[in-house]
């Protein structure tokens, strides 16, 4: 019936000369919206038009006609990635996650000469699983529409979309006669949905409310559909074993596998695709998520994430890998499977060549798409003969936990990508991609990354710069660029041999304890970096203050810089205090103990002027989530749990890999667990035993298991003046550093 009412308005349609909105036209509607969105100002200063694709590929053109200035491409996408370019490069303009320019001139600059851009890329991914819990947990419809449009302005075309996945697989479950009981023994609280996604746990910090699977149900299906309507294609996740506890009592028969993620969690259970159940619940998985969600075709599904598989026999591997791809081709024959490459990494001692290649050859190359994940610092596709002919995707993985520090590999990102273009060993490079685990940190390493998606050579990282602190602070202003070259040749380096410090966060987040030193080296030694060379940088960017201090993006810059002056200061303050310690020096120790937790205090006040760097933010769209106090409660549980001890008390389960230096955490839970390390510590050197680590992390687990049940509210806004505050803490402790790196 329904076929019959849409032939007759069709023919009803074309009868009466009315013409149908085109693909095309819908995303020249979308791309309109976008930059009503970012600049509704000038928004109609903006034409936008339909151009096609260039040999698959996507392209953009720019240029002005009676005054107006018209961005042109095959989809939003390349019509947002056209206005991103006019805006910086005309404009000055930048959006970053740290900082928003947008003081566009008045009137906007026209184009003399026509602008045309191809990008190289076909694929351009987007996100990690973990990112969706250590950024992205409590995002509402609001923060993921500024994400989106961040996105297209920057290329990206192919992002994760996992939002809503609850509720297809509720939906699966139930129809398999799973109760909500049995349910609830299964979903983990919303914190820790991504390592249920990625089949490594069961039930973590749960139940999870009904009430959070049906709002992301429907907050899933407007991030699909605005993403869709910019042209992206976005991906969903397929069936990759992980079934229920209880999955055995109801079908006895059933091949389930039992295994342990990390070495520390309990185990979960994975469905053999040798069973044939695995096929039938992959496609109702898929029917259901398609009915849901519709479909772009490209699937992920990741098996044996940080897992060891139960057989290295390659018959079985590859048997494993078809059965997975068979589930997806079932329901929808132009399935793509996007892999991430990262269990080849994490389980090297498993993953000869042997059994990658029986993995990854009992799909069709044009079926697969692999994600080199971490491709910046450990490339895998140079170990595989770039994955034996399958597509893949060269990533920026960097940051780990959503982590607090500043560094990053620009060196990496302005070559590597460029010069696999024409590397015949690269194989078949489709795309690049962002695959870090947090978002919202180090935006410069970010933006450069993304610059390449529109360009086929190396990127001069010097005009680079320029062109960076033109578009961030609106001038470029001299001080500020000299303070952004020195990190640039030191931080963002990235030295890939660290000489002692493993960094790249501070001591000051870590679990108390003493480091081992060696009093032989020099204090720099300590790092891969001059770390005076920040100092320098502060103090330029604080000398840039009287020009730039209004601007968001210097804000923080200046504030994260100092941050990481102090943050390393600690570091070799820590290693000083625990060189008194074995020298049984207690009024040493006893001085710099108190300097140590006074530069904590420090730290945390100069963050707070920074909304970039508040506990309250977390915590408080975690609560706003829920519609009980009930909800409200074990959201804030989840959200203080997944940035500290992550685990149960006293295992070994991921404790402080988080590790955000945030106003609020750092004077409220890492400053009181150094406070008591150093009670303890001096209490051992005064009556003459030795300091027994396990003793003491007995003695903190319970005030770390109070701290996460806690309901202690913190800072709601930034204060005080950012450049004020930075002006004081380097007044405070310049001297100071330079002289403990001179000593």
């Amino acid at each position: 019936m329904m076929k019959r009412i849409a032939l007759l308005f069709l023919l009803l349609t074309i009868l009466s000369g009315i013409t149908l909105p085109s693909f095309a036209q819908l995303n020249e509607q979308a791309a309109k919206d976008l930059i009503a969105r970012i600049i509704p100002k000038q928004a109609n200063h903006f034409e936008v038009a339909y151009i096609p694709e260039e040999g698959g590929k996507d392209v953009f053109e720019i240029e002005s006609h009676n005054g107006k200035i018209i961005l042109k491409g095959n989809n939003g996408v390349s019509v947002a990635s056209a206005l991103n370019y006019y805006l910086r490069n005309y404009c000055h303009c930048l959006i970053t996650w740290n900082g928003i320019n947008l003081k566009l001139p008045d009137p906007l600059p026209l184009v003399e000469k026509k602008i045309h851009n191809t990008s190289p890329y076909q694929n351009r991914y987007y996100l990690n699983y973990v990112t969706f819990n250590y950024t992205m947990t409590w995002w509402d419809w609001d923060r993921w529409q500024k994400e989106i449009d961040w996105m297209a302005l920057n290329g990206i075309n192919m992002p994760l979309a996992i939002t809503g996945e609850t509720a297809i697989w509720q939906r699966v479950y139930k129809k398999m006669g799973f109760t909500n009981k049995e349910l609830d023994a299964f979903f983990p609280g919303p914190a820790y949905l991504a390592w249920f996604w990625m089949s490594n746990l069961d039930a973590w910090d749960g139940p999870l409310p009904q009430h959070w699977i049906d709002t992301h149900e429907a907050l899933q299906k407007k991030i699909l559909s605005r993403e869709r309507s910019l042209g992206m294609k976005p991906v969903l996740p397929s069936f990759a074993g992980h079934v229920p506890p209880d999955f055995t009592k109801k079908f006895p028969d059933a091949k389930v596998n039992q295994v342990i993620w990390n070495g520390h969690f309990p185990a979960v259970n994975i469905l053999s695709p040798e069973d044939s159940l695995f096929t039938n619940i992959g496609k109702w998985f898929l029917e259901e998520q398609t009915e849901a969600y519709g479909t772009d075709h490209y699937y992920s599904a990741d098996i044996f994430n940080e897992m060891v598989p139960p057989s290295d026999d390659s018959l079985y591997l590859n048997d494993i890998s078809q059965k997975v791809y068979q589930s997806m081709h079932i329901v929808d024959t132009a399935a793509v499977w996007v892999m991430q490459a990262w269990l080849f990494y994490s389980n090297a001692k498993f993953w000869h060549p042997t059994q990658i290649q029986a993995l990854l050859n009992a799909v069709p190359n044009n079926k697969m798409l692999i994600l080199d994940l971490w491709s910046e610092r450990k490339p895998f596709w140079d170990k595989t003969e770039a994955y034996y002919g399958k597509p893949w995707i060269w990533n920026m993985l960097h940051n780990f936990g959503g982590r607090i520090y500043l560094g990053g590999c620009m060196p990496c990102v302005t070559q590597e990508p460029a010069n696999l273009l024409n590397n015949p060993k690269a194989g078949k490079l489709v795309g690049l991609g962002l695959t870090m685990e947090g978002a919202e940190q180090n935006p410069a390493n970010y933006q450069l990354m993304l610059d390449n998606i529109w360009r086929a050579k190396p990127i001069n990282i010097d005009h680079w710069i320029e062109n960076y602190i033109h578009q961030r602070y609106g001038s470029l202003n001299n001080n500020a660029l000299k303070a952004w070259q020195l990190l640039a040749s030191s931080v963002y380096a990235n030295n890939p041999n660290p000489k002692g410090f493993k960094g790249p966060v501070s001591v000051v987040t870590a679990r108390p304890s003493f480091s081992k030193v060696d009093k032989s080296k020099d204090a720099r030694d300590i790092f891969y970096y001059d770390p005076t060379d920040l100092l320098k940088a502060w103090k330029l960017l604080l000398n840039a203050s009287s020009d730039l201090r209004s601007n968001d993006g210097f804000q923080f810059d200046l504030v994260d810089v100092g941050r990481e002056v102090l943050a390393d200061y600690a570091v070799l303050l820590e290693h000083q205090i625990s060189n008194a310690y074995e020298d049984k020096d207690i009024a040493t120790f006893q001085n710099l103990s108190h300097q140590y937790l006074s530069l904590i205090d420090d730290m945390d006040k100069l963050v707070g002027t920074r909304k970039d760097f508040l506990l309250s933010k977390w915590i408080n769209d975690a609560r706003n989530l829920g519609i009980t106090q009930q909800e409200k409660n074990l959201y804030e549980f989840n959200a203080r749990h997944l940035i500290t001890s992550w685990g149960r008390e006293g295992d070994k389960s991921l404790p402080d890999y988080a590790r955000k230096q945030w106003n609020g955490l750092l004077k409220d839970f890492y400053k009181p667990r150094w406070k008591m390390f150093f009670s303890y510590a001096d209490s051992c050197l005064k009556n003459q035993v030795p300091l027994d680590m396990d003793v003491f992390n007995q003695r903190i687990i319970p005030w770390e298991t109070q701290w996460i049940h806690s309901h202690t509210t913190y800072q709601e806004a930034s204060t005080d003046d950012p450049v004020k505050i930075s002006m004081k803490m380097y007044s405070k402790y310049n001297q100071r550093i330079e002289k403990a790196f001179e000593e």
